[in-house]
């Protein structure tokens, strides 16, 4: 099993970024994808999950900033994220969840004027 997150990088406030994971090994369909962050002296949150059926929640800080989407057809999970503030800043990880969890290597994302 693989998860394989890109798109993570530097990017000013008030800014956007679009990370995607890409999973194999998995019948992604079936399973809840999940992104994650976990800032410096942190603990690790939920930013926001979609499940097989394309139901989504959002951690209240992201709500209305961030979107996930999924691709079954391409085994994706995307988060969309606009107007990035400075405490964004982290390291985001994909999860998948059914049977099993899977771990993602992570992506890093800083805010930074």
């Amino acid at each position: 099993v693989q998860l394989v997150e890109s798109g993570g990088g530097l990017v000013q406030p008030g800014g956007s970024l679009r990370l995607s994971c890409a999973a194999s090994g998995i019948t992604f369909s079936v399973y809840g994808m999940g992104w994650y962050r976990q800032a410096p002296g942190k603990q690790r949150e939920l930013v926001a999950g979609i499940t097989s059926l394309g139901t989504t929640n959002y951690a209240d800080s992201v709500k209305g900033r961030f979107t996930i989407s999924r691709d079954n057809a391409k085994n994706t999970v995307d988060l969309q994220m606009h107007s990035l503030k400075l405490e964004d800043t982290a390291v985001y990880s994909c999860n998948a969840r059914y049977s099993a969890s899977y771990w993602g290597q992570g992506t890093q994302v800083t805010v930074s004027s």
